[in-house]
């Protein structure tokens, strides 16, 4: 249906610089302010979250290098205890061939194999009953060491395993804020293009241009504020 031509005058009075439309500019230009500080002040809360996410990150791996170090030290010591102990246990079996053990050891506390066994650390010596019962010293099946059974667990090391699971997550976390503050720093841009837009139309004295620069002024504006209502807000 054709437009009524009272219609095409009073828009083309709108747009050549009427008051309705110079209020609409100015509108338009106190969303794109406002959004410009709201866009700069979430990407400097995302920087923040960044930074400390990465301290954080660099702190637990820091920890988990420690214990994992400590784990290493756990570890030789059970290596040097064992070794010791196999081989006094051996002495003594070649002295005394009733005491090969059969399932179980019983420590005797006037032997060094003995004396040995009871000094084992606690996380040890369930490791070595276990590998015990298996008949290690009779059976050629059997595991070679304790330390190959599942028994023989190393609370450090696990620690160690999950402060680095732990800085892996927070680096994630890291580079996930930066990139929101980035997208923030895109979204600041876009308003600086509808302040832009929104000035230069309000200056534009012919119709066409006027009406171009104000089209791409809504249209950035739109797409500005889209994009800052789906990115998340950090308080």
């Amino acid at each position: 249906m054709p437009a009524e031509p009272g219609d095409d005058e009073e828009s083309a009075s709108w747009m050549e610089g009427g008051g309705w439309f110079e209020f609409t500019l100015a509108v338009i230009l106190a969303l794109a302010a406002v959004g410009t500080a709201w866009a700069g002040f979430q990407s400097q809360k995302w920087g923040g979250v960044q930074a400390n996410s990465f301290a954080a990150a660099s702190a637990a791996r820091t920890e988990s290098t420690r214990q994992s170090t400590e784990a290493g030290q756990f570890l030789t010591i059970d290596v040097i205890m064992f070794t010791q102990w196999l081989t006094a246990l051996n002495e003594e079996i070649l002295a005394d061939p009733s005491k090969r053990p059969e399932g179980e050891y019983v420590p005797d506390p006037d032997s060094v194999s003995g004396l040995l066994f009871t000094r084992f650390r606690s996380e040890f010596k369930p490791a070595v009953n276990a590998w015990l019962k298996t008949r290690p010293l009779t059976d050629p099946d059997a595991p070679s060491t304790p330390f190959s059974m599942p028994e023989y667990q190393l609370a450090t090391l696990a620690e160690a395993v999950k402060e680095l699971k732990e800085a892996e997550r927070l680096s994630a976390k890291a580079r996930q804020s930066n990139q929101r503050s980035d997208n923030y720093v895109l979204t600041a841009v876009l308003f600086a293009l509808v302040l832009f837009f929104a000035s230069v139309a309000g200056r534009a004295h012919a119709r066409r241009p006027r009406v171009l620069l104000f089209g791409l002024t809504v249209l950035t504006l739109t797409g500005a504020v889209v994009l800052l209502v789906l990115y998340p807000v950090q308080l």
